[in-house]
């Protein structure tokens, strides 16, 4: 069966901002193929599967999984997003929508994924038992959370941009830890899920120089249009001050980060 249609969501709040910049955020979300393919190498994706990213952005996943043979669909919050997916893979099955409130029949993927989306929803837990009614029975459900902060270089940018992040509802508890040990599998456990296993992935994500550093990190969560312009350049210039660490002696930015998974099924 499919979902009562409902308004209660996050979509409507994050959609524009995700959308604010759509082609810095494609370029951002490159950089992330070696966090996908790693959770592509513990699931497994094969020719004719039917798999679902939810919140899948520009469709960088979708396109690997095309790529090996596989079904696509996917859903975002962000039309500007989704036109981008578009035009990576033009025969995917993209629809606007709110992970909570699922616009597919029950049972009906072979794999579903989640990657730093699940958190964006307005109820988690919601959205992790709607990733789990639309998967097959056994079929796993990938959820890709940010790891541990020590191990995040990005978490520099948190600290400078946290302030300028909308409001959480009222009466919302504070957001969990989710790399913490425990923490996904609790909140899986409470949508109907089932932890089959857990990993972590760190990588390199690459800057040329100061200023594509400082544009890019305007795109995730619409922080240019949260900042606004009159801050815009000032926010830059902290981000590049605190990522100097990181700065080659040719100009360019390497930076590390951590991601934790939780791989779960609904039976």
């Amino acid at each position: 069966m499919l979902p009562t249609t409902s308004n209660s969501g996050s979509a409507e709040r994050w959609g524009p901002l995700w959308g604010e910049r759509p082609e810095d955020w494609a370029a951002f979300e490159q950089q992330q193929v070696p966090a996908y393919e790693e959770a592509i190498r513990r699931v497994g994706i094969g020719a004719g599967q039917r798999v679902l990213d939810i919140g899948c952005g520009a469709g960088v996943f979708l396109r690997l999984a095309a790529q090996r043979g596989a079904q696509v669909f996917g859903l975002d919050a962000s039309e500007a997003l989704l036109a981008l997916a578009r035009t990576r893979v033009p025969d995917a099955d993209l629809r606007s929508g709110d992970m909570q409130f699922l616009p597919y029949e029950d049972g009906a993927f072979d794999l579903v994924t989640g990657f730093n989306a699940f958190f964006y929803a307005q109820d988690m837990v919601a959205a992790l038992r709607e990733a789990g009614r639309v998967a097959r029975p056994g079929a796993p459900v990938v959820i890709q959370v940010f790891g541990r902060p020590e191990r995040c270089d990005l978490e520099a940018v948190k600290v400078i941009t946290r302030p300028f992040m909308p409001a959480p509802p009222p009466g919302a508890p504070a957001a969990p830890e989710l790399w913490r040990p425990g923490v996904l599998e609790k909140l899986a456990a409470a949508a109907g899920l089932y932890a089959r296993s857990t990993f972590d992935v760190s990588y390199a994500i690459d800057f040329p120089d100061a200023q594509t550093l400082a544009r890019l990190q305007m795109a995730p969560m619409g922080m240019a249009r949260l900042v606004g312009p009159a801050r815009e350049e000032t926010v830059r210039a902290r981000i590049v001050a605190a990522l100097a660490p990181h700065r080659s002696a040719q100009g360019s930015y390497r930076l590390h980060n951590e991601f934790h998974y939780l791989v779960a099924t609904s039976a």
